[in-house]
C-alpha cells in the first residue's frame, strides 16, 4: 500500500474491468461503451438524447460517435422528443433490447462474482469510500476552480 496512490488503484482497476468488458462485448461484435449506453437507455419510453450524455459521464462528442454507429448496426433509433420539440428521443429496437440483455447479464454476472468473493462488510466500506470520493470530486472538495 506504501507505494501505491489511492488514484493509481482506482485507475488500474477500472482499466482492468474495462478491458474485461470489452474482450467479453467483442465475442459478440460489440464494446464495452456500446453495452454501457444499451444498459442507460430507458427500455421502454428511451431517452432524451441531451439526458443521456450527462447520465453516463460523457461528453456529448464521445456520445454522438457512439449513438452514430449503434444507429448504423440497428440497435437504437431517434425520434422526435414529444415533450420537446427541439430533442430527439433514443430509443432501443428489438436487436438493441436483446444486445441490451446480454449487457446487463454481463453486468450482473459480473457483480455476483464480486460479491462471492468479498465479504458484505468489505463491499459496504468499498461503497461509502467511492461515494466519498465521487462526492468530493464532483463538488470540487480538492481542486477548487479558483486554483487553476
Amino acid at each position: 500500500m506504501k507505494d501505491k496512490t489511492i488514484d493509481y488503484m482506482l485507475r488500474t482497476t477500472w482499466l482492468t474491468v474495462q478491458k474485461m468488458y470489452n474482450e467479453e462485448a467483442s465475442k459478440f461484435g460489440s464494446t464495452m461503451a456500446t453495452g454501457f449506453t444499451l444498459l442507460s437507455i430507458d427500455r421502454e419510453k428511451g431517452t432524451p438524447s441531451t439526458a443521456l450524455g450527462p447520465k453516463m459521464g460523457m461528453e456529448a462528442t464521445s456520445l454522438s460517435r457512439i449513438l452514430k454507429t449503434m444507429e448504423k448496426k440497428g440497435l437504437i433509433t431517434r425520434k422526435p422528443n414529444p415533450d420537446d420539440g427541439r430533442g430527439v428521443l433514443i430509443g432501443l429496437t428489438d436487436f438493441g433490447l436483446e444486445k441490451r440483455a446480454y449487457s446487463k447479464e454481463k453486468v450482473l454476472l459480473f457483480n455476483e462474482a464480486i460479491k462471492n468473493n468479498i465479504s458484505e462488510e468489505k463491499l459496504e466500506h468499498f461503497f461509502e469510500v467511492a461515494e466519498l470520493i465521487n462526492d468530493m470530486v464532483c463538488n470540487k472538495k480538492i481542486y477548487n476552480q479558483s486554483d487553476s
